[in-house]
């Protein structure tokens, strides 16, 4: 009698469902063994079907029904409609524009503002360091042995080095755009995939370029036209890949001309001496980190024709960032030699070959991911260069 209740109540409350992503639980608590077994044996997986479970993510259902005077047997439905660990990645990644985790840029910036932003990398903070580094290094090699450097130049290269970076980007971006739409990883930049028109590019490029110049102004004469100079570099610099396997040394003269431009910007010239081998350091660190980088988009490049360090080393570019690595500590501790700085300086070197041989030793040129992890730690291979010339003055 019993069994024949259960079975009745159970074909009048369960209905099917084929939803994989909902869960459904029944409980007993009847001492029968049979009405358990069949009501294991008999779930049907559509209870769910009328609800949508992306619309109700944060809710659970509990649906219990007593059974006629049987008050110790409970049928207890638990629908679960949380989304999927897979679900949730998908959407986060619609949602910024297949960047992944959600950054700044997506949470608090207006949705108008928000593609200028991308264009600029304000989203990924990396360039600027990098960028930011070998003027910072520059800077404190310029102060006055025993004292800290000047706090409103490097406040100033600061935001020029934002500013910079942010203008080279959107010179890079409306360039390549024809490139860009054909690599996995930068199809979906803002003016490649279509959510800024070259024209926007182009004013917005004009607006960086227009603050850029108040920074520049706030330097002396000597500084103004040496860091004007650098524009040549800026402006043709994504055209180099189209033409040589070596586009990385050409960003390394780029990227580190700061290491020229803020011993100027402290002292009113430059020496030789001190800023050429700061320099070149800053142009062979390039090579090895943009090396790494290039070898996330190596497939990509081989099929739309451009060229990069990644490809002229191929499997050799071990030995070849090894090279590049130690002659850039060879510099950086020429450097510091001509600059007369203390011993910090060359212990904090000592810290830093380290970091960069784990680098080399350890990545995993065939994964997109190592790679650029292996890329954005140069920004901790920046600081402790400058933790260093920064100790190194201070004991002078």
């Amino acid at each position: 009698m019993a069994s024949s209740l259960i079975f009745r109540a159970s074909r009048r409350f369960l209905k099917p469902s084929s939803s994989s992503s909902v869960s459904l639980h029944l409980a007993t608590f009847n001492p029968l063994s049979s009405a358990q077994q069949f009501a294991t044996q008999n779930r049907n997986p559509t209870l769910n079907a009328p609800f949508n479970p992306p619309q109700l993510q944060n809710y659970n259902f509990e649906f219990r029904k007593t059974v006629g005077s049987l008050s110790n047997f409970h049928l207890v439905a638990h629908v679960s409609t949380r989304p999927s660990k897979e679900d949730r990645n998908q959407s986060g990644s619609v949602s910024n524009g297949g960047g992944g985790d959600a950054t700044w840029v997506d949470l608090y910036l207006h949705k108008q503002v928000q593609p200028y932003a991308r264009l600029a990398r304000l989203d990924k903070p990396i360039g600027t360091w990098l960028l930011l580094w070998p003027c910072i290094w520059s800077i404190t090699l310029a102060a006055t042995p025993g004292h800290l450097p000047d706090f409103k130049m490097m406040t100033l290269f600061a935001c020029g080095a934002l500013l910079l970076r942010g203008a080279g980007c959107t010179i890079n971006d409306l360039l390549d755009r024809d490139i860009d739409t054909m690599v996995e990883r930068t199809k979906l930049r803002p003016v490649a995939s279509g959510l800024l028109t070259p024209f926007q590019g182009l004013c917005f490029l004009g607006f960086q370029l227009l603050l850029g110049l108040g920074i520049l102004l706030q330097l002396n004469n000597y500084s103004r036209v040496l860091g004007a100079s650098s524009l040549f570099l800026v402006f043709s610099y994504p055209l180099m890949k189209r033409f040589t396997f070596w586009p990385q040394a050409y960003l390394g003269l780029t990227f580190n001309w700061g290491a020229l431009l803020g011993w100027a910007a402290v002292k009113g010239s430059l020496d030789p001496s001190i800023v050429l081998p700061l320099y070149a350091s800053g142009v062979f660190w390039t090579l090895v980190y943009d090396t790494i980088y290039a070898h996330q988009d190596k497939e990509d490049d081989l099929k739309v024709g451009v060229k990069s360090t990644a490809l002229r080393f191929g499997d050799s570019t071990k030995e070849w960032i090894t090279g590049f690595g130690i002659a850039c500590l060879g510099g950086l501790a020429l450097s510091g030699f001509n600059a007369e700085i203390g011993w910090p300086y060359y212990a904090s070197l000592g810290v830093a070959s380290g970091h960069l041989g784990w680098q080399i030793w350890t990545v995993d040129l065939s994964s997109r991911a190592d790679c650029n992890r292996k890329f954005v730690s140069n920004k901790w291979f920046g600081a402790i260069i400058f933790g260093g010339i920064l100790a190194g003055r201070l004991s002078s």
